[in-house]
C-alpha cells in the first residue's frame, strides 16, 4: 500500500474506500483488507485524512466481486517487477491496441487481451 501521486491519482477516474467496497461485496471490511494484502487488488493511500482506496474499476458490482482476470494480471505485473504505482498507471493508460484501457479490457471482460500484453512488458 503505497502513498499515490497526482499523475496517477488522475489517471483513475474514480476510487472507492474499502468499507464501500466491502458493503458492495457484502463481506467485512476485514476480508477487504485481506484481498488487498494477498495481491488480489490494490489500495494506495490518497485523500486529505489518507485513506485507504482502490479504483472502482477493480470492483464488479453486478457479480458482487473483484473483476475476473484482475488477480491474474496483477500477478503477471508483479512478477515483471512492477510496483503498485506503476500497476495503476498501466492499468489506467489507454492503450490503442485494446481500444481502450486495459482496466477497461478487464470490466468488459477482456482479460486475455490484457494478460497477453502484460506478459509481454517481460520479454
Amino acid at each position: 500500500m503505497t502513498e499515490i501521486d497526482a499523475k496517477i491519482d488522475a489517471l483513475v477516474p474514480a476510487w472507492l474506500t474499502l468499507p464501500d467496497i466491502a458493503e458492495m461485496l457484502d463481506v467485512e471490511v476485514t476480508r477487504v483488507r485481506q484481498l488487498v494484502k494477498e495481491g488480489q487488488l490494490i489500495a494506495v493511500r490518497r485523500g486529505e485524512n489518507r485513506a485507504l482506496h482502490v479504483p472502482a474499476a477493480f470492483i464488479d458490482v453486478a457479480e458482487q466481486k473483484v473483476v475476473k482476470g484482475l488477480t491474474g494480471t496483477l500477478t503477471l505485473l508483479r512478477d515483471d517487477g512492477f510496483s503498485d504505482e506503476e500497476m495503476l498507471e498501466w492499468l489506467f493508460t489507454p492503450d490503442d491496441s485494446l481500444p481502450g484501457t486495459p482496466a477497461q479490457a478487464l470490466s468488459e471482460n477482456r482479460g486475455t487481451e490484457v494478460k497477453r500484453r502484460a506478459q509481454a512488458l517481460a520479454v
